[in-house]
């Protein structure tokens, strides 16, 4: 293991680290990312080894930390000014460990009777939430299109905890595309349309989910089989006019789950 104390902002790998966690596309260009807390790093850890890089800050990070920090030995680690270590953190109270890893090349399933397309979010906690949900829920692949927040900012990490290292994600994709090719009942979740619960959901499903203001776009509610609705109780007044994004997510793609019998 390397170990590395950096003081100066010039440091150039500093400055690489301060670029990948404001920017999306150096993240792109570099397929690195950078992770925030000792969950998330066990979790990728869990699934595709160590990290390439710890950061740490000066002074005493808290006892989980400690422990994981001593657990990955082997990794190079870098410790930083509080000061720099919080230009790179997502929240104000990291817990006072980050790593730098690489993205995942998404492999999609051979056969998927479960999916679901993102359009257009633009919130990454809300990405993240979409995202975690989705995981839980036994989603098989997601899609995100080229409107989406990144999925690999920290953000958007700290809000999927660990979701995107086990659910295959496709960004930047044509959702026509993936509608039509999509082998089965194919529904958007739009404010109005039929019940959610009147669809037999135990066939394959792809589920549209749109945008947090907008909702899903004219073109991807005419390319599916059905627009569906939750029904509300006060639907239809200006306080309950619709579910968020995330909120209704959940309840289609666990409803799915309910008729298919999970947990039974």
């Amino acid at each position: 293991m390397a170990f590395k104390h950096i003081t100066s902002r010039d440091n150039p790998v500093f400055k690489q680290l301060r670029k990948l966690a404001d920017q999306s596309r150096e993240r792109k260009k570099t397929a690195s990312t950078l992770l925030e807390g000792v969950h998330l790093i066990e979790a990728y850890h869990q699934v595709y080894g160590e990290p390439r890089l710890l950061i740490i800050p000066e002074g005493h990070s808290n006892d989980e930390a400690t422990a994981l920090i001593q657990q990955l030995t082997d990794v190079d680690t870098m410790l930083l000014p509080t000061l720099m270590f919080a230009e790179l953190a997502p929240v104000a109270s990291s817990s006072g460990v980050m790593a730098l890893v690489d993205i995942p090349a998404a492999t999609l399933p051979a056969h998927c009777d479960f999916a679901l397309v993102i359009e257009d979010i633009q919130d990454p906690g809300n990405l993240g939430s979409i995202l975690r949900t989705a995981a839980a829920a036994g989603v098989q692949a997601a899609y995100l299109t080229k409107g989406c927040t990144d999925a690999w900012s920290p953000k958007a990490l700290r809000g999927g905890q660990g979701a995107q290292f086990i659910l295959p994600l496709m960004e930047s994709v044509d959702a026509l595309e993936v509608i039509a090719g999509f082998s089965g009942k194919t529904l958007a979740l739009t404010m109005q349309g039929a019940s959610l619960y009147q669809q037999g959901l135990q066939e394959p499903v792809l589920f549209v989910v749109g945008n947090e203001g907008a909702g899903i776009s004219a073109a991807l509610q005419a390319a599916v089989e059905t627009c569906v609705t939750i029904p509300m109780a006060h639907q239809g007044t200006l306080a309950l006019e619709s579910l968020n994004a995330a909120a209704a997510t959940a309840i289609a793609l666990f409803e799915c789950q309910r008729q298919r019998g999970l947990g039974t």
